[in-house]
């Protein structure tokens, strides 16, 4: 199956991956996500959205980001006979991928008349994303992040307040990213009807692994004509970290039909048993 059959079948219209993905929802929020699927299926193929998500990128994110060659790497791990080369999203506005999905998700919010974005963090590199298309659009932003999380990652949680968005603090349970999806799930099934919460990862109800993988796409795009620029061939092997997949998918999905062996790296943490084990999947 080609790139763009790809594209064109999956997912399927209940956003099914195969076996994979649809949407398990209280009776009333289906209307509510199809009312955003509704919406970013009209606007994606709209040439005015795509034309100013395009000079979005190009104006106030930086892209495209460039791919380097890294010389000393290769010849201290690869012994010369292996040649790594970096996409630097750390060089996008705010110093990672985040954004790329942030200001189109922030682009259908305008789209549909909302007036507040909500998302949760970990890191705080998603919030920090989304907190800078909110300061961008014009739109409130409420941040939930874990108590542990603010604690280790106070700097991010600064950008954020700088940038006038709320970070709320979930003390329950153990006070981490799981808790604050919950604490942001339920803000968002009392304030659906002026707010629209802009998941981070390839994860959650159709249709936001879609927009996801559609925004974050422009990664592997870049990098593919960019590494076939500077060495006239594909590589032999396309790699990214997997976490909640928004990077990894976005990288990989222009690759699939080329002859690349694609690797995405899980953390194992003690042990693969569930409880000892970092791995998402």
């Amino acid at each position: 199956m080609d790139y763009a059959t790809y594209l064109k079948k999956f997912p399927t219209e209940d956003g099914r991956f195969g076996r994979f993905g649809g949407a398990y929802l209280p009776d009333h929020l289906i209307p509510v996500m199809q009312e955003i699927t509704d919406a970013y299926m009209t606007i994606c193929h709209s040439s005015q959205f795509i034309n100013e998500l395009r000079r979005i990128r190009r104006e106030f994110q930086g892209r495209p980001t460039p791919v380097y060659h890294c010389e000393k790497l290769s010849r201290n791990i690869g012994n010369g006979k292996c040649q790594i080369y970096l996409k630097r999203e750390d060089l996008n506005h705010t110093g990672a991928h985040k954004l790329n999905h942030c200001m189109g998700e922030g682009l259908l919010a305008k789209f549909l008349g909302k007036k507040r974005i909500i998302a949760e963090t970990g890191a705080g590199q998603h919030g920090v994303a989304l907190a800078t298309a909110a300061a961008y659009f014009g739109l409130d932003c409420t941040i939930y992040m874990g108590e542990v999380d603010i604690q280790k990652q106070a700097p991010n949680v600064a950008r954020m307040k700088v940038l006038g968005t709320k970070v709320v603090s979930v003390t329950r349970g153990l006070k981490t990213l799981k808790e604050a999806v919950d604490a942001a799930f339920e803000d968002y099934l009392e304030n659906y009807k002026d707010t629209i919460y802009c998941i981070g990862s390839a994860v959650g109800p159709h249709p936001f692994p879609m927009m996801v993988r559609d925004f974050q796409m422009v990664v592997g795009e870049e990098a593919r004509s960019q590494f076939l620029e500077m060495t006239g061939f594909l590589p032999d092997v396309v790699t990214a970290c997997v976490g909640g997949g928004s990077n990894s998918i976005g990288m990989f999905l222009p690759f699939i039909n080329d002859p690349v062996e694609i690797v995405g790296v899980e953390p194992m943490g003690r042990g693969e048993r569930q409880g000892r084990c970092h791995a998402r999947f």
